[in-house]
């Protein structure tokens, strides 16, 4: 039996006990930003109210207790992941420069004129245009890998552009758009062998199922904190330890030296020597803090509870008059995001979130940062339900209630 974990942690996000518009909130855009426990909370306000000082800098026991922490965070991260070295994780702003750091370390040192990088139709932009600027500088080939008639990646096709001028794969785990699970560990196999890479963008998955890097197979993963519960300004990247040993650096500062000289200077070990600057201190160990919180919960049951949320969602959905839903239905991709993309015929997704907040209900409405695939579906933009574990039945079924009444309102005065 599958626990219902919204009714036993709900309890812990003190944001999501609250009215907007004079109606009890419904949060249904965890995609794009989670809602924060009490343990991140806490754990931020400790940090700036007791051990706020410099990391890896200073003699005096504020800055130890502070490195202490900050450091902590690092193998939380390495354990959440399944890396066995904490060394490996990188501490970036988000998972957009976690992309950048590889894109113009290691693949601006490495890629030549006419070496191909493959990404996939349905990436968020974060994993698009680092790419395409990439190409611009290094005279590289990007080429996309198409998406299926079902929404979900076309491993024919893969199979078809994988050659030997093939020098990176780089795709999401989970789309935010199409909701659908991509058979990561097939695709880092397939690229191994013809000697390519592989990069992935965890940043919907991470969250709502188990993650391992070694069972994926992929060269780098990158993560965002708020999107893990987390804070905002924090994500990470975590590198093969000889990936990241080879790549010079991002940026070049603090932090991220061993000597400094006038003409010259030589760079601190993994993992700083990619950590130019004083870091996000707070925010990091409140990343620490909530990958802890999820991991108590357990990921494989935050998975089965939203597995079932995510199929009454698509369900309700399905029957609402001219409703498109978008990506693999949850029977067809059991394991798929906890999600749903749709469009409604006639009716523009935006004044559907307009009058949807009129109920207290978010959700999200616009591209999704995946214009290039919302063009391949024919569309401008498209509504998104998204869920935690935090989300219940009665809120899901409010969510198709007060949907049918705005589609019914708009479509009467269109």
């Amino acid at each position: 039996m599958t626990t219902d974990l919204a009714s036993l942690h709900r309890v812990d996000f003190p944001l999501l006990d609250q009215e907007v518009q004079g109606q009890p909130l419904i949060y249904l855009d965890h995609a794009a930003t989670s809602q924060k426990p009490r343990a991140v909370l806490e754990a931020l306000e400790h940090y700036y109210s007791c051990d706020n000082a410099n990391v890896h800098r200073g003699a005096h026991t504020l800055s130890a207790r502070a490195t202490e922490a900050f450091e902590a965070a690092r193998g939380t991260t390495a354990r959440f992941i399944g890396a066995a070295d904490p060394d490996e994780i990188v501490f970036t702003r988000n998972a957009t420069e976690a992309i950048n750091l590889v894109a113009f370390t290691w693949a601006l040192d490495r890629l030549r004129p006419g070496d191909e990088i493959l990404t996939t139709a349905m990436e968020h932009h974060s994993n698009l245009v680092p790419w395409q600027l990439l190409a611009a500088r290094s005279g590289a080939v990007l080429r996309h890998v198409a998406v299926t008639a079902e929404g979900e990646l076309d491993l024919d096709d893969l199979r078809a552009q994988l050659g030997p001028r093939t020098r990176l794969v780089t795709l999401v785990h989970v789309s935010n758009t199409l909701g659908c699970l991509n058979p990561v560990a097939e695709v880092a196999a397939l690229a191994h062998g013809v000697g390519a890479r592989v990069l992935v963008d965890a940043c919907q998955s991470l969250a709502h199922l188990p993650t391992d890097v070694t069972t994926l197979g992929c060269d780098w993963l990158v993560g965002s904190s708020h999107k893990l519960c987390g804070p905002t300004g924090m994500g990470f990247l975590w590198g093969r330890r000889e990936l990241l040993e080879e790549a010079p650096p991002f940026l070049g500062g603090g932090e991220m030296i061993d000597e400094v000289f006038l003409d010259r200077s030589t760079w601190a070990a993994l993992p700083h020597k990619f950590e130019a600057g004083t870091p996000a201190i707070g925010e990091a160990i409140g990343m620490g803090a909530a990958l802890d919180y999820l991991s108590a919960i357990g990921l494989e049951r935050i998975h089965a509870w939203e597995q079932v949320l995510t199929a009454r969602l698509w369900e309700g959905l399905a029957r609402i008059d001219g409703v498109r839903l978008l990506g693999p239905t949850p029977g067809r991709q059991p394991d798929r995001g906890a999600l749903a993309a749709f469009a409604v015929e006639g009716v523009h997704a935006h004044d559907l979130a307009a009058l949807l907040d009129v109920e207290g209900i978010c959700i999200r409405s616009g591209h999704h940062c995946t214009q290039p695939l919302h063009r391949q579906l024919g569309l401008t933009a498209s509504a998104r339900a998204s869920l935690a574990f935090t989300t219940t039945p009665v809120e899901i079924d409010r969510f198709h209630e007060r949907l049918e009444d705005a589609v019914g309102l708009l479509r009467a005065h269109a």
